[in-house]
């Protein structure tokens, strides 16, 4: 098994379906968790709740993370996961619909990595995730 896994922090089942249609598309072959909200990704990455029984020494190898999320919201997820030593590093892509600059310079000064706007078409979007994923999995050299 591969365990170079992408955790995918998205609420919306039609972006998550067309997410993992375009990491297919671009034979991206990594197992990609599924978070709904901040509280579960957060739940995942420090084996907590639901995921209680998961080493969390295994961190994923991006985080894919939108910020308009239920619960908890990305930047308060993105501030929280930069908090802990852990996790403190974790290569995080901002993937969201959002066009607002206070929201990406919000994110950037959070420490998120890179900041994507998901583009509305499909082929656009399956061009981005591709770049994304040859870059986060392939070439970037993670701490």
């Amino acid at each position: 098994m591969n365990n170079k896994v992408i955790l995918l922090v998205e609420d919306n089942p039609d972006d998550v379906v067309l997410t993992l249609r375009a990491l297919k598309k671009s034979n991206i072959k990594n197992e990609v968790i599924v978070a709904q909200d901040g509280v579960e990704a957060l739940e995942y990455l420090f084996g907590t709740g639901k995921y209680a029984s998961r080493d969390a020494r295994i961190l994923p190898q991006v985080v894919l993370l939108d910020l308009k999320l239920p619960r908890m919201d990305g930047l308060e997820t993105l501030q929280r996961i930069r908090k802990d030593e852990r996790t403190k590093l974790l290569p995080i892509v901002v993937l969201t619909t959002s066009s607002e600059d206070r929201d990406r310079v919000e994110s950037y000064k959070l420490g998120a990595n890179s900041y994507v706007r998901k583009p509305v078409d499909f082929n656009q979007f399956a061009e981005a995730v591709n770049q994304l994923g040859l870059y986060w999995l392939v070439l970037n050299e993670a701490p």
